[in-house]
């Protein structure tokens, strides 16, 4: 083999490990798009590419869809609601602005940090009266009293927060069951979908009364887990956000192919065995879609029965500013819808990064 000959091949060689390297980039990057989709941080993909190497018109052209374009559009937003809201005049004064709602966020963020601190406060003095009792030999009148506070911005959606993961985790573990049985079954489908079709488009506001004096029968003493309050709005949450969830499950599992339950009767699998194996894989797409649908219908819910059942959440937090009047109160209430908004898109991209990881179908 001559000079030449040894040369080529090293060329040849280095080459392929070049374009190796570069299908594994390639390989990576695409792995790396469906993670960074969850955060809504898809338009990070197409430079990653140009940057690998590809042409940059095409990918160019998905920044320009995924970055420019939703950043423009909210700009706008913001440029049409600075130059609008001081036309429209309330009893409250004219309606706040970006900059005035944004110095309400600051407010808020400060009140939390003042009553952070009066808790610690508190609970230093707490500490020292209890050890001067200690050593002066006077067990018997130390005292631990938790701190009761009004509770802050942060506070409330935290409880917020806690009250739609209790109405949510009660609705499926009803509504997932119920939708497995009424799939397999016609006969169970039919006994309840006249209920279901009933009761799903009923309001919360009318669920909220019924609700109330039940949780108020039942609950006879304050002592307990959960405020009465708290429970109220749950279940009110249950009541409403269940029927998505139920209603995909059914139609799921309805249309798992014939052959594979057919499968799952040659190898004369239990019914436990069937479901866990063969029906749950099979319908976990519509489930998961059922339980997104769900979860922003409690979301929604939840602030509506917060208002009317006093929860110190959100909804008591936008009632009580309605009320109060002050001039700060519209800037307050437009920082609680931004807030709610937030927070639900960031609920649903939860939902979906659960559904990305537990479906096959949303990888892909």
């Amino acid at each position: 083999m001559t000079a030449t000959d040894i040369n080529s091949a090293a060329g040849m060689a280095e080459k392929e490990t070049a374009a190796e390297r570069r299908a594994r980039l390639f390989a990576l990057i695409t792995k790396a798009d469906m993670y960074l989709n969850l955060v809504a941080l898809g338009w990070v993909t197409p430079l990653l590419k140009i940057a690998a190497g590809e042409p940059a018109r095409h990918n160019l052209k998905e920044v320009w869809r995924t970055l420019v374009l939703p950043l423009l559009g909210i700009g706008l937003f913001l440029a049409l609601w600075a130059q609008t809201a001081p036309m429209v005049n309330t009893s409250l004064g004219a309606i706040p602005g970006p900059l005035q709602v944004w110095e309400q966020v600051e407010n808020l963020y400060d009140d939390h940090q003042r009553q952070r601190d009066k808790e610690a406060a508190f609970y230093e003095r707490q500490d020292r009266r209890n050890e001067k009792l200690l050593a002066e030999g006077k067990a018997d009148k130390v005292k631990h009293r938790s701190y009761t506070g009004k509770p802050t911005y942060l506070d409330q959606i935290i409880t917020s927060l806690q009250t739609v993961a209790m109405g949510f985790l009660i609705a499926t573990l009803v509504a997932v069951p119920l939708g497995i049985l009424c799939g397999l079954s016609r006969g169970v489908n039919a006994a309840l979908n006249p209920l279901i079709q009933i009761f799903k488009p009923v309001s919360p506001l009318a669920w909220l009364p019924l609700v109330t004096m039940v949780v108020s029968a039942l609950m006879t003493s304050s002592d307990g887990w959960f405020a009465k309050s708290f429970i109220v709005s749950a279940v009110t949450v249950t009541l409403c956000s269940l029927w998505p969830t139920l209603i995909n499950t059914a139609h799921g599992v309805s249309s798992i192919d014939k052959d594979l339950m057919n499968v799952g009767r040659v190898l004369k699998l239990s019914w436990p065995s069937k479901v866990v194996k063969l029906v749950l894989p099979s319908a976990l797409p519509l489930i998961f879609t059922g339980l997104r649908l769900s979860l922003g219908v409690g979301w929604m819910v939840l602030i509506a029965a917060e208002m009317l059942a006093q929860n110190p959440g959100l909804g008591k937090f936008v009632w009580d500013e309605f009320q109060n009047g002050s001039s700060s109160s519209l800037a307050k209430i437009m920082v609680a819808v931004l807030t709610i908004g937030l927070i639900g898109v960031l609920l649903d991209r939860m939902m979906y990064a659960l559904q990305t990881m537990f479906t096959y179908s949303a990888n892909r």
